[in-house]
């Protein structure tokens, strides 16, 4: 970590950035790239350089990112964060929304799971060739939307 000509701020390279914000490089550069994170500053040789509140805004986008939302619904939440005027009621109507959105994925996952175990529980596990695990997926009525 370097500081800047007076002494201030910290300046992390890509590389520090990363280890603190436990987001890639790669990330990193996607998360610029993209417009989530502003434009790093750059050194005269065209190193990023980032500061304490660039990481904050990775940590930010990393948290998000490990509860399930999606880059939409992060840079919507990252806009809540750095809109002081905000209402909490919009922050937590896009918590609600994704609660729900979760809740949706997990009944499906449930569903995946119940036919698994059905299925897994018909079949002989032996030496025989017939499956009815591979019978289901070779099945073109066994799933709607396949």
């Amino acid at each position: 970590m370097e500081h800047d000509n007076h002494g201030r701020r910290p300046q992390w390279n890509i590389g520090e950035a990363a280890r603190a914000s436990g987001v890639s490089a790669k990330m990193i550069r996607h998360y610029e790239a993209i417009g989530l994170l502003p434009p790093a500053r750059r050194t005269e040789a065209g190193y990023r350089l980032y500061g304490e509140q660039d990481v904050r805004l990775l940590q930010f986008i990393h948290r998000g990112r490990a509860l399930g939302f999606s880059l939409e619904q992060v840079a919507n939440l990252l806009a809540l964060w750095q809109d002081k005027d905000r209402a909490s009621a919009d922050v937590r109507r896009l918590a609600a929304a994704h609660i729900d959105e979760l809740e949706r994925k997990i009944a499906e996952l449930e569903a995946m799971k119940r036919t698994l175990q059905a299925l897994a529980h018909s079949c002989h596990g032996d030496q025989r060739s017939d499956c009815p695990i591979l019978d289901d997926l070779a099945s073109h009525d066994s799933c709607s939307n396949g």
